[in-house]
């Protein structure tokens, strides 16, 4: 399985405290500097909506969303476009690049903490990967290989009981805390 579209979520640790204007107006910033790694292209807010993904950070080739659905608040990274890359390698881009913009939110907003010791790991490509029994221990493996090598961790557990209609993806659950300035 070669995976392509990998979406990686930070929760936020305790109560949301941040106005989401305030985040519309920081990604806002993020646009207008060009701060980020990769072409940031607009902000869109879909606070209106219910059940929907709040305020949408949107990129040339990856989207960051602040994202309330599910009940957990968090920050999700989702790849969009393909790349030519190992699915290791594309789990670690996916985690780095969602631990550098939380770790850049909590630097802008005092209070607002992400979880080091958990996060959610999906790939939104039903036909690459779908939601099979092997293909989520392939994808616990390939995470397991990427917090290995990109941060020292390898005590970790990986749910990847969900319905067969969901996509494919891990709650992960650390034993030790991540560090998000790793993404950096």
């Amino acid at each position: 399985m070669n995976l392509q579209h990998v979406r990686v979520k930070f929760f936020v640790d305790g109560e949301l405290t941040v106005d989401l204007q305030d985040v519309i107006n920081t990604f806002h910033g993020w646009v207008a500097e060009q701060s980020m790694d990769e072409m940031m292209i607009d902000v869109a807010d879909y606070r209106h909506v219910p059940n929907g993904p709040s305020v949408v950070l949107v990129g040339l080739k990856a989207d960051y969303v602040f994202d309330e659905t599910g009940g957990r608040p968090g920050l999700l990274y989702s790849r969009k476009s393909e790349v030519n890359a190992t699915s290791e390698e594309q789990v670690q881009a996916a985690i780095k690049a969602a631990a550098d913009a939380c770790a850049r939110l909590e630097a802008a907003f005092e209070g607002l903490t992400f979880s080091r010791q958990e996060f959610e790991v999906t790939v939104n490509d039903r036909a690459i990967a779908p939601n099979t029994a092997e293909n989520a221990a392939e994808l616990t493996t390939i995470i397991g290989a990427t917090l290995s090598s990109a941060f020292g961790i390898s005590d970790f557990e990986a749910d990847t009981t969900r319905d067969s209609r969901q996509l494919l993806g891990a709650n992960i659950k650390l034993s030790s805390a991540i560090d998000l300035a790793a993404g950096s």
